[in-house]
């Protein structure tokens, strides 16, 4: 199944933290923090300034990002777990 976000969203799909910490401990999903990375996996068609000027986007396809703990729309699109967000809602990008 493909998604195509509508006007300035962005598909992003969180990056999930390892299970096992550095002194070996399992963590379990309910003590683990929602993930604040993701990576961008499509972008919206665009936003319209008041003069019906489309606003280009400052990320793109494959950047990966910092995003809220609690912010956007979770959506599970074939057993995978998605956020569907604002692109003024992302952070960040991160670089390297």
């Amino acid at each position: 199944m493909k998604i195509q976000p509508l006007g300035d969203r962005v598909l992003v799909e969180p990056v999930k933290e390892d299970e096992v910490n550095k002194g070996g401990i399992i963590i379990p999903d309910t003590a683990k923090e929602k993930p604040q990375q993701g990576k961008v996996i499509a972008v919206g068609t665009g936003k319209l300034d008041d003069q019906g000027k489309k606003i280009e986007f400052n990320v793109k396809k494959g950047d990966k990002v910092l995003m809220p703990k609690y912010g956007g729309t979770e959506v599970k699109i074939d057993g995978k777990e998605y956020q569907i967000m604002r692109e003024e809602d992302i952070l960040g990008i991160i670089e390297g």
